[in-house]
């Protein structure tokens, strides 16, 4: 690599915290340092080309905007293509000031289209105070030419003396206050070779309120919902000058956007999350830590993955401290410069010796919230030890522009990578400096419900809607669903098999040994059949629906179908019966939970109503419901959702799962009610499909909001016995914007209690104070014992085994066949053992510390069981 003659380091720093209550987000001062003396440059001319332009920029859509040869081009020729700049606001209106760009037309055939402006957008705001909402869904006001070369202010348009847009030229606008509430603007087209003004308006007269927000390049060419695959225009030499605007320059995103990490069994692994900056020749990225006061590289490599994520894996992690990392890249310039960026972040000491381990979880992210700065702000009173991401991190239409499914490959990942890093731009700060979990459900492929049938690739021949859908497998190419997975799942322990399914597509189900708490992490979807696939034609089966009405499917429980597959039930098996000497307690994390606990008006076959069903007021009950039959749930197919159930049960194991969209606490039952263990699915973060919960029952005179009705046994749709406990139904609030208040969103914590073997759940409502007393939903919080997890009533008792060395063994029995009937890990001296028949047993009590064991066979279980064996081994 050359000398640089000099060097420059950006801090990607951490948002803010907001401390104005829990509005949706501080208003854009607090992020912007202002007003100030503001003279903006552009600096592309220095860039090496990239698909990419900067970090002081965010581009609708990423992969439609691309730098070269010093110029940014917009890559495609259709509506509402904006690029924002981050790092000047006009949150006033009223202040004078001056922007300016260099456009240059890239299509020739621009000029037969009427509709549409080149040029830029001032004022730009989102739905909400913030600039990151203005950046991504900012409307305002549009200034510059009409394709056909008309002069484009707002919604008025100038017949112009432009006979063809030239072929290149500068805009150039002037703001001046006129008073407080209004401005005068001054437009001109500058021929930009003679530097002599071709058209030009003066004293246009706006309202000051349409000049605050975001200043933004504008690529908008009316083509009635045609996207042509051909660039459009060009843009150089930016520039915004002013004596009053707000400049943040530390506000970039990118080029390393954000980082999540776990650690396991002193395996550390750490994925970041890069902008495209990959074709930049030089260009290094380095994982560093701070110990002893001085920053060490541990790591370098460089970016080459098509999700534009990277890696890093440390071995033999011992520290019992807090230890700074930071994730550098180093991006050399034309000019022999050499810019570094520095995303910095903790791995956390694990808490292996603190009695509680607090999980904050979350699922189901739409953008009706973005930024969801209120989350962090609200999740970080309650000091959460890890993080969990459940699935659904966004949807399909997140950040608006829908989604690509087809097309150039590397187009398609720009287009995922754009909602990915939506994603964590609302959350990074949440796992900035804690472990987090992450694992993607169904639409962070694309797909409204998927059954992957062990990675089988899904008939696309009449598009990508339901009838793909229901043909099993995934829409999207594998080297793409290997691309969402590595950049959301790489940073996990490593999978328990890491065998690819079909077609090359990878696993991720592995464990998770942190802090006295393992979690087994399951893959909801891989292995699932597709529904169409196997029930009768007579089903009518359309998106995991059953449009016939006559059509029983509890009659068909015993059919051969999967759930989970064979390798993960292989996977259980073994993680129940295993234990690490640090291992208490254990919890499954999945994308859903094993039942439908979901309600529908009776006469519905499908959910498709549900975004617009009546929302009832706090104190009412909806009468006229039923069960769901939703085959994208885990109750499906029901015998092995059972076998499941049985599985888990078996470690004593609490559940942890998404993808409902509704907050819920179950106890699972298969014989029986309650006879197994219970289940948390938290709300959604942004809820898309407010499902609720409404069964029928006999008598609601004593509902109430506090005390509702519809707990107690139930039976879902799939026949499966379940006792709902809790379920955070959407109410009216009276409060707006309706899509977040009235639709139950929220996120949960999960308290593990290693001291006393108890799991605490706790279900928030978004914008409620944590600490306030009526902040969460109805029912909770709810605090279990361990034990409940296995509910089943006993029959009999084995001997009363006592501890004397005080090493809390392991206990596992044993049927007289060799099965594992349960194992749990001893928390005080005395342990009693129940079973569910008379017979013998073999009971092995292992010291984990040591390794050794103690077996006592032919071990008879009686009604009354006074006896007692004494675990001797150290």
């Amino acid at each position: 690599m050359k000398r640089r003659d000099y060097i420059k380091t950006f801090l990607l720093g951490s948002v803010l915290p907001m401390t104005s209550g829990y509005a949706f987000s501080k208003s854009f001062s607090t992020f912007f340092k202002g007003p100030v003396p503001v003279n903006f440059k552009s600096e592309w001319h220095l860039w090496q080309d990239m698909k990419w332009v900067g970090p002081q920029y965010w581009g609708n859509r990423l992969q439609d905007w691309r730098l070269e040869e010093g110029r940014v081009i917009c890559d495609v020729t259709t509506s509402n293509r904006n690029l924002h700049l981050l790092t000047v606001q006009n949150p006033k209106g009223n202040v004078p000031f001056q922007t300016s760009v260099s456009i240059s037309n890239l299509n020739n055939n621009l000029s037969q289209y009427n509709d549409g402006c080149i040029g830029l957008r001032i004022g730009a705001k989102g739905p909400f105070d913030d600039y990151r909402s203005a950046a991504v869904f900012g409307k305002g006001l549009d200034v510059g030419l009409t394709p056909n070369g008309k002069l484009k202010i707002g919604e008025k348009q100038y017949e112009t003396n432009i006979q063809t847009v030239p072929n290149t030229y500068t805009l150039e606008i002037t703001s001046t206050p006129i008073s407080l509430e209004t401005a005068a603007l001054t437009v001109s087209i500058i021929d930009t070779k003679t530097n002599t003004p071709i058209t030009e308006q003066r004293n246009i007269e706006i309202a000051s309120e349409n000049l605050q927000g975001n200043f933004a390049l504008l690529s908008d060419v009316n083509l009635k919902r045609k996207t042509l695959e051909q660039p459009s225009v060009a843009f150089e030499n930016w520039n915004i000058a002013s004596e009053a605007l707000y400049y943040n320059p530390n506000n970039f995103f990118g080029p390393i956007c954000f980082a999540q990490y776990t650690l396991h069994k002193q395996k550390l692994k750490l994925t970041a999350q890069c902008s495209p900056v990959e074709l930049i020749k030089g260009h290094k990225i380095k994982l560093q830590f701070k110990m002893d006061g001085a920053w060490t590289t541990q790591h370098k490599t460089t970016l080459n993955n098509i999700g534009r994520a990277v890696n890093f894996q440390v071995p033999n992690w011992a520290h019992q401290v807090n230890i700074p990392y930071r994730v550098r890249l180093e991006v050399p310039l034309k000019n022999n410069e050499l810019y570094q960026y520095d995303y910095e972040g903790t791995i956390a000491a694990e808490p292996k010796d603190n009695d509680l381990l607090k999980a904050a979880v979350f699922s189901c992210n739409a953008h009706y919230g973005f930024p969801d700065a209120d989350i962090h702000e609200s999740v970080s009173l309650l000091k959460p030890d890890i993080s969990m991401f459940l699935g659904d991190q966004f949807y399909e239409f997140t950040g608006g522009y829908g989604a690509q499914y087809n097309g150039e490959l590397d187009k398609s990942s720009l287009d995922y990578l754009r909602k990915w890093m939506m994603f964590g731009w609302s959350y990074r700060e949440i796992f900035r400096h804690i472990p987090c979990a992450i694992i993607p459900d169904d639409h962070d492929v694309y797909h409204g419900n998927v059954w992957g049938e062990g990675g089988e690739l899904a008939n696309n021949s009449e598009g990508f809607g339901y009838k793909s859908q229901d043909s099993g497998g995934y829409k999207m190419p594998p080297e793409w669903v290997n691309m969402v997975q590595f950049t959301q799942t790489s940073h996990l322990p490593d999978p328990y098999d890491p065998t690819p399914v079909k077609n090359n597509i990878g696993v991720y189900y592995t464990s998770w040994d942190y802090a006295g708490v393992s979690f087994a992490i399951l893959e909801d979807r891989k292995f699932k059949s597709a529904p169409k696939h196997i029930l009768p034609e007579s089903a009518q089966v359309q998106n995991g629906w059953i449009l016939n009405k006559d059509f029983d499917i509890k009659e068909y429980k015993h059919l051969d179908a999967e759930l989970l597959g064979e390798r993960q039930e292989t996977f259980l098996e073994h993680w129940v019966e295993n234990w690490s000497k640090d291992t208490k307690m254990k919890a499954v994390l999945s994308q859903t939970n094993f039942a439908t606990v979901a309600t529908l008006p009776k006469d519905a076959v499908n959910d498709e109503v549900v975004p617009s069903l009546p929302i009832p007021e706090i104190g009412e009950y909806v009468v006229g419901d039923k069960p769901t039959v939703d085959m994208d749930s885990n109750g499906w197919p029901a015998i092995k959702r059972d076998q499941a159930v049985e599985i888990i049960r078996k470690a004593h194991a609490f559940h942890i799962a998404g993808d409902q969209h509704l907050g819920s606490f179950v106890q699972y039952g298969v014989d029986t009610h309650g006879d197994s263990g219970f289940a948390f699915a938290g709300p959604a973060l942004n809820n898309v499909w407010p499902r609720r919960f409404w069964p029928p029952i006999e008598d609601t005179s004593k509902h109430s909001y506090e005390n509702p009705a519809y707990t107690g046994n139930h039976i879902d749709g799939f026949g499966n016995k379940i006792t709902v406990l809790a379920a955070g139904n959407p109410h009216n609030m009276h409060k707006e914007p309706k899509i977040l208040y009235n639709r139950a969103v929220g996120y949960g914590i999960v308290t593990f209690n290693k001291k006393d073997r108890t799991i605490k759940t706790d279900c928030y409502k978004r914008f409620s104070n944590p600490k306030d007393p009526d902040s969460q939903f109805p029912g909770w919080p709810i605090t279990i014992n361990e034990k409940d997890n296995f509910g089943k009533k006993a029959e009999a008792w084995l001997p009363t085994i006592i501890d004397t060395n005080k090493v809390q063994p392991l206990v596992a029995i044993y049927n007289n066949k060799g099965a594992l009937i349960y194992n749990i890990r001893m928390h005080n001296n005395a342990f009693s053992p129940k079973v569910f028949e008379k017979g013998k047993y073999t009971i092995v009590c292992t010291n984990l510390n040591s390794g050794k064991s103690q077996t006592f066979k032919n071990i008879k279980a009686k009604t009354t069981n006074t006896d007692k064996l004494v675990f001797t081994e150290a």
